[in-house]
């Protein structure tokens, strides 16, 4: 015949001795206190018992005893009980003094892992981001008016400088010559039939095709 599965918790064992021993163990409502030396009666009475070793019934004893549920029950004055909910000694006030030590600082301790966990996980938040746009009130609408900011419509239209007409080819005739990105201001100085000759402000005589000329400070009407 196969043993039974040992108990690997003190939940699972503090579960086993209240259906055990009802007049002496809880897991709900009020505890009742323990006699003192009730390790050595368990031990004896769960003798038998192969699914719970005394290491770990004893480790059993020690989170029960210390749980708050338990220590609240320990007052001056009250009874302590054996395994079967005998009376048995009363409470001293300096085991009452000291279990009501432990309970405040037991919470005390708890009170600040809550503190630093919230904390912690505050920090692991991203920020949040403000997706909202701010509104453009009257007085920024104004300042972007005094800053000489215009609607497109009020602006005017730039006209490009005219193409040249025949009447235009002929030396003498102020001229732009787009030779890389800005025009450049030049003069004709002849008109040939290969291409047009012209005379930059720096001095230097270039040859170009018509379609790169443009009239200087000309506007189309």
């Amino acid at each position: 015949m196969e043993s039974a599965e040992k108990f690997s918790n003190s939940k699972e064992v503090i579960a086993y001795l209240a259906e055990r021993f009802p007049h002496c163990f809880s897991t709900t409502g009020e505890a009742q206190p323990l006699k003192i030396g009730i390790f050595q009666e368990l031990a004896q009475r769960l003798e038998d018992e192969e699914r719970i070793s005394k290491t770990l019934l004893r480790s059993t004893l020690r989170h029960y005893t210390n749980s708050w549920r338990y220590l609240h029950s320990i007052k001056e004055g009250a009874y302590r009980v054996d395994l079967d909910g005998n009376q048995d000694a009363q409470i001293e006030k300096e085991h009452a003094d000291h279990a009501r030590q432990q309970l405040d600082e037991s919470k005390a301790k708890a009170a600040e892992k809550r503190k630093a966990k919230q904390q912690q996980d505050g920090e692991k938040r991203p920020p949040r981001r403000n997706t909202a746009k701010p509104a453009v009130g009257p007085a920024k609408r104004a300042n972007e008016t005094k800053k000489g900011t215009k609607p497109k419509s009020d602006r005017p239209m730039k006209t490009p400088p005219a193409r040249l007409s025949e009447s235009d080819l002929h030396a003498g005739t102020k001229v732009t010559v787009k030779l890389g990105k800005a025009p450049m201001p030049a003069v004709i100085t002849e008109v040939a039939k290969d291409g047009i000759h012209v005379q930059l402000d720096t001095g230097m005589v270039v040859k170009v095709n018509s379609d790169a000329l443009r009239l200087a400070g000309s506007k189309r009407s």
